[in-house]
């Protein structure tokens, strides 16, 4: 676990990676994202997980984003 804070850009290089069964914890789409806070875990889809990146990067411990696979197949 990263105990130090992320830069707003930096992200969670760790070996985790998030399935279809992982959902956005605003809407409940699949979650590309992964927040790692302090008291847990947030999920956000790509759509989610941009808007709440300016508000909890200054507070979060590890960022993950895979929202570069929504581009793989186009």
């Amino acid at each position: 676990m990263v105990t130090e804070n992320a830069a707003a850009t930096a992200d969670d290089s760790s070996d985790f990676s998030l399935t279809a069964f992982d959902r956005c914890d605003s809407c409940g789409a699949q979650a590309y994202v992964r927040v790692t806070m302090a008291s847990g875990e947030l999920y956000f889809c790509a759509h989610h997980g941009a808007k709440f990146k300016e508000k909890l990067s200054a507070t979060a411990l590890a960022w993950h984003d895979e929202s570069s696979k929504l581009l793989e197949n186009a």
